[in-house]
């Protein structure tokens, strides 16, 4: 068994300026429809939501790289679990993927998130 981890830390500033520079660009490139959808429901927090997220791809991106080929920004898709916690929708194959868990969160000027991922 092998056990790997990643964490990110992201400026909601920058999120938003990217957001606001580029518009939909962006966000087509970097997020799913239903993580876009997400986000701009949570209206004035959406900055917040969106770089939440954007850390959990990036966190993802670290703890998985040595064993996932070819991904992108929308490989890895941040969903919501039946008992609310964040968790992912992981559109490639990972070679002894076991399980994963993700932990995000965010105020004011920061969203963080970790991911730990366990191998057979």
């Amino acid at each position: 068994m092998k056990i790997t981890c990643g964490t990110d830390i992201i400026e909601i500033g920058r999120i938003q300026k990217a957001i606001e520079r580029t518009g939909n660009k962006f966000l087509q490139t970097v997020f799913t429809p239903e993580e876009i959808e997400y986000c701009e429901a949570r209206k004035i927090q959406k900055y917040q939501h969106y770089a939440a997220r954007f850390a959990a791809k990036e966190a993802a991106f670290k703890a998985l790289s040595d064993k996932v080929n070819r991904v992108s920004w929308k490989t890895f898709e941040v969903t919501k679990l039946e008992n609310g916690k964040p968790g992912f929708n992981i559109k490639c194959e990972v070679l002894g993927l076991k399980s994963i868990d993700l932990s995000i969160s965010h105020c004011k000027l920061y969203a963080v998130a970790n991911v730990i991922a366990v191998f057979e």
